[in-house]
Formats: C-alpha cells, sequence, structure tokens
C-alpha cells in the first residue's frame, strides 16, 4: 500500500510503499478515506520520541470504511462506515474498569504505539471503531477522531460545564481552541476566544463566542477577562501548550474556578500555590476521550450543533506541505486522503 512513511525527527515523512496490513483475529482492516493532520504529529516530526520505533506510520485522526474483518469480528462487517479512534483502550486495568479509559494503563496511541492514517490501510481492533452516521460527511468527518473529541471531553467530562458559565478558551484560533469554543457555546457556556490571528477569531464569533481578544493588541489579556466578567471566568482552557498561556489562563480563572489544560507542553509552569487554596481553585488536564465521549461528539456533529472545521484537503503526497501550512499557522485543521 501507499504510506508516508516517517523514519525519525527533523525529517520529512516519505510517501512510499510499505506493507499492507493483514486481519488477525478481533482486527479489522480500514481504508482510510482520510487522516487529520494533528500538531502532535508535529512533534514527534520535531522529536518527541513514539513508543514504536521507526520506520512507522503516523497519524491518529481516522475516518474510512471497513474493507476486511478477522476471525471472530461481529461487531462491524465491510462496507461500514468508521472512525478509528486515537486511544486504544486494554478494557481490564484498574482505570478501564472505572471508566477512565483515554488513561488506561496498558493504552495504545494509534500514530504512536501502532502504525496510523496517514497510509491506505489501516489495522484496528474491530471492537474499537465508532460506526459513522450517513449524515455525516466521511473525509471531513475524520477530525471528530481528535480534534472535536478532545475538545467535547475537556468541556463536558473534565470541565463538567454548566449553561451560563464564563469561559476563557486561550488559543482560540487553532483547530483544538475553535472547537473547544464551539462546543462550549453549543452546551451554554459565555465564551471569550484569546488568540493571535484577527480571521480565526471572527470565526470564533460565528461559532458562538461572547467576546474575542486578540493577543496581538491587547497586552493585558487577563485584567481584560477580568472587567468583562466581574472578577473573572468560571472556566478556563488552555489549548496552546505555551507554559506562559498556561499560566496566564490560571490567573484568569474566578474564585472557586476551574484550569483545563487541554495543550500539550514538556516544560513546567509557575503558579500562585496559595491561589490554589485560597481560592478553592482547580486545575485538571485532559488526555483524549473515553469511547463513550464519541456518542455525545458526533451527535452534536450529526445535529448541526458544532461544525466540522475542515480548511485544507490535500493528497497524501503532498503530507509534508499540510504539516508546513500547519507550522505557519495557516490551517484550523487539514486532511489528507490517500
Amino acid at each position: 500500500m501507499k504510506a508516508a512513511v516517517f523514519y525519525g525527527p527533523n525529517q520529512p515523512l516519505k510517501v512510499e510503499e510499505y506493507p499492507t496490513p493483514k486481519p488477525g483475529p478481533g482486527d479489522a482492516i480500514v481504508k482510510v478515506a482520510a487522516c487529520g493532520v494533528c500538531h502532535t504529529d508535529l512533534h514527534y516530526l520535531k522529536g518527541v520520541p513514539t513508543f514504536k520505533k521507526p520506520p512507522m506510520i503516523l497519524g491518529h485522526e481516522i475516518s474510512g470504511t471497513v474493507a476486511e474483518v478477522g476471525e471472530g469480528v461481529t461487531e462491524v462487517k465491510p462496507g461500514d462506515k468508521v472512525l478509528v479512534p486515537a486511544i486504544i483502550p486494554c478494557g481490564k486495568c484498574y482505570y478501564c474498569r472505572i471508566g477512565r479509559e483515554n488513561i488506561c494503563l496498558n493504552l495504545l496511541m494509534v500514530g504512536n504505539h501502532i502504525d496510523g492514517g496517514y497510509a491506505e490501510y489501516v489495522k484496528i481492533p474491530a471492537k474499537d471503531l465508532i460506526k459513522l452516521p450517513d449524515e455525516i460527511p466521511l473525509q471531513e468527518g475524520a477530525v471528530i477522531a481528535d480534534a472535536i473529541t478532545s475538545p467535547y471531553a475537556a468541556v463536558v467530562r473534565r470541565a463538567e460545564l454548566k449553561p451560563g458559565e464564563t469561559v476563557a478558551v486561550w488559543g482560540a484560533t487553532g483547530g483544538l481552541g475553535l472547537n473547544t469554543v464551539q462546543i462550549a457555546a453549543a452546551l451554554g457556556g459565555k465564551v471569550i476566544a484569546l488568540g493571535r490571528r484577527e480571521e480565526n477569531l471572527k470565526l470564533a464569533k460565528e461559532l458562538g463566542a461572547w467576546e474575542t481578544i486578540n493577543l496581538k493588541e491587547d497586552r493585558e489579556p487577563v485584567r481584560t477577562i477580568r472587567r468583562l466578567t466581574g472578577g473573572g471566568v468560571d472556566v478556563a482552557f488552555d489549548c496552546t501548550g505555551v507554559p506562559q498561556v498556561i499560566e496566564q489562563a490560571f490567573e484568569s480563572v474566578r474564585q472557586g474556578g476551574r484550569l483545563i489544560v487541554v495543550g500539550y507542553s514538556d516544560k513546567p509552569i509557575t503558579i500562585n500555590a496559595g491561589r490554589i487554596m485560597f481560592r478553592e481553585l482547580e486545575i485538571r488536564g485532559v488526555m483524549g476521550c473515553r469511547p463513550i465521549d464519541y456518542y455525545g461528539a458526533i451527535e452534536l456533529v450529526r445535529t448541526g450543533k458544532i461544525r466540522l472545521l475542515v480548511s485544507h484537503k490535500l493528497p497524501l503526497e503532498q503530507i509534508n506541505e499540510a504539516f508546513k501550512l500547519l507550522e505557519e499557522g495557516k490551517v484550523t485543521r487539514a486532511i489528507v486522503t490517500p
């Protein structure tokens, strides 16, 4: 099959022939319709190690059609339209048993522990595939697998957002942030979107943001948030992974509020521990989503409550161009098609 193969950090992916996977017992082979281009893959390209040693195939936002199933598979059949989950839990460990499968002790991350979706085919345990409704376009639906489900889990499960609560989304001009904006707004949040690209802040308004703050122009965004809300927001989401922004997001939370860290960084942050105690603040991380979270996110898309924000669609041969656009901040979300 054709695949964009990762040979190691700081070198482009190579589109070439790669062994086509064969199903074992319980497996399904999915013919990839599209795979989203995510910052997580950019981290791997810049040096964050993958668990599976190169050569391997990256890509974890995958939609497609079941092409073949292995022995004993009853969950799906050839021809079914499916999403491939970004995280595959074992279903047996302590965290799986208490309903927190996304932090499974034995989890497999697609495009990290096992080969991913920058290819014509991918092999996945059939039990983990999520069927896609006919109303959702198959290629664009790929971004549900992470760019929508991770913000959905952040808003619904980790923030436990209530209608009418005030929200600040830091990094609201990227795909992760814009999806956080539209999900929080769809569920009744009063959202302030913060970012550095004016055209995407305008999009945030279209997606339901109450106010926007351009961080290129406003040098005191925390003060602006406190003025707009009368003291700070109930929930702040960091969608950047930038330590200084995480610290600002923390400062923007009102007494008794929550900071939800959605973006990834391997760098430390500095925050006032006394403020956490005296103001009873909460800091929560979010790591992907649980299997059950897919169904709520899919329903928001199916019923038109939120949009699929795909700005670029490129052939697999242009995967490196897609990463360049992502790194330059020129895409909301790009997908590649084999």
